[in-house]
């Protein structure tokens, strides 16, 4: 066991695994305002923001939380008059009805522009507030709360420092857990870490469980997670361990896509990858009445390959990436079923084989239903390895070895589907104009 990277695995989770208050990409642009806002005497009178095309992309149709409304206007006014910028990604946490109506008042004005910006970033977002005397600029880049420059009427005041003793590779080294590290490593890890290490991430479990009781008691969005349920009463669906992975899945993202005051736990920058991966879990964990303990391992598990899968993978693709967060929650689910390594293998190349063409058209509440897709294939995928059935290293872009059909996966993802991904917004964009 590669004990000397434990510590990497356990720093990389506690930063990966945080809570997030609402779809991430609309938060970068609130929470870009909002740290503009703090350097500024006055209310904000004019806010223009441009974005990489994966942000805009990804922010477009989505609800924004406790506004009753979507897109990326409504996250940069409010971010700009009532957001929290010392709360990372929970940025509006404390936004209320007068502070959306100030929102609006400002949308209706016509003093909020969001347009594209020409960077190569595929995750980024400038944001620029004028108070009526001084204007203010935040940057942020390759990260959902990444700063990368402050200006003040055009003029830096902030840049991050560089450790200039440190060469490229050696950062580069250094900022990636997984450099020495592969799919085994993850497994061993989870199942043999000492358990006050980490049963922090059991509060992901909880978080998310606590979006799925919302989704499932109020109307959000497609409602998916509440059709399975009245599907069951019913008497149309059966009840069993798919069909409860389906609703309280489906429910939680229902409820976060649909803009619920209530934070989910976040993967890898995606509140629907943290939802993907925990709830799986945390379902079939209770379905076969498995200890506190094993629970907590299947968890840290699950997260832990999630991550380890989407570092591989641009921040935004075209892969949706609860197709990755389910490749992740298929390892837990498979351990706590009674597989060993050899079948949490089988069960992420089933899932590679199976829903590695989901494409991402952007965040909004139709997403709740890839969110119940990736679940149910990981049920499917995970039952089909426990009785021994995978698909073949002759399938497809499925390799023998489970590492290498993760690398074939990356490949695909950061290559030729950069295109698609340019034709999915160039769609989106011109039913905006239509």
């Amino acid at each position: 066991m590669k004990k000397h990277l434990w510590n990497q695995f356990i720093e990389t989770i506690q930063k990966e695994v945080v809570p997030a208050l609402g779809c991430t990409e609309p938060v970068a642009i609130a929470l870009a305002a909002s740290i503009a806002m703090e350097k500024l005497s006055g209310q904000p009178q004019q806010i223009s923001a441009f974005v990489s095309p994966n942000l805009m992309k990804n922010g477009m149709g989505v609800g924004v939380p406790g506004t009753g409304m979507v897109g990326l206007p409504i996250a940069a006014a409010v971010g700009a008059i009532a957001g929290d910028p010392n709360a990372g990604l929970e940025v509006l946490k404390n936004i209320t009805s007068d502070d959306v109506d100030k929102a609006k008042l400002l949308i209706e004005r016509n003093c909020v522009h969001v347009g594209v910006a020409d960077v190569t970033n595929i995750l980024y977002s400038k944001v620029t507030v004028f108070d009526g005397e001084k204007s203010v600029t935040v940057t942020i880049a390759d990260g959902h709360t990444n700063v990368v420059s402050i200006e003040e009427n055009g003029i830096a005041i902030y840049v991050p420092a560089l450790d200039i003793d440190q060469n490229p590779s050696k950062q580069s080294a250094s900022n990636n857990p997984f450099q020495d590290a592969n799919a085994e490593d993850i497994v061993e890890f989870a199942l043999n870490a000492p358990l006050k290490d980490i049963e922090f991430i059991e509060a992901a479990g909880q978080l998310n469980d606590k979006l799925s009781v919302e989704g499932l008691t109020n109307d959000y969005g497609l409602q998916i997670g509440a059709t399975f349920q009245r599907n069951v009463d019913r008497g149309l669906l059966s009840g069993g361990l798919l069909t409860e992975v389906l609703t309280r899945t489906s429910a939680a993202a229902d409820a976060r896509m649909d803009g619920a005051m209530l934070a989910a736990m976040s993967n890898s920058g995606s509140g629907n990858q943290g939802i993907a991966v925990t709830m799986p879990v945390l379902v079939t964990a209770q379905f076969v009445n498995a200890s506190r303990e094993k629970t907590i391992r299947a968890l840290m598990l699950a997260s832990l390959m999630a991550i380890y899968i989407k570092s591989r993978q641009d921040k935004l693709s075209a892969l949706c990436s609860t197709t990755t967060a389910g490749m992740g929650s298929v390892s837990g689910m498979t351990w706590l079923l009674g597989g060993d390594f050899k079948q949490i293998c089988y069960a992420i190349s089933n899932m590679i084989g199976d829903i590695s063409g989901m494409i991402c058209d952007g965040a909004k509440p139709g997403c709740a239903m890839k969110v119940s897709s990736s679940a149910g294939a990981a049920v499917k995928a995970a039952l089909m390895a426990i009785d021994g059935v995978r698909v073949s290293g002759y399938e497809g872009i499925v390799a023998n070895d489970v590492d290498d059909t993760i690398r074939n996966l990356s490949t695909l993802v950061n290559g030729s589907m950069k295109q698609t991904d340019v034709e999915i917004l160039g769609i989106m964009v011109n039913k905006q104009l239509a």
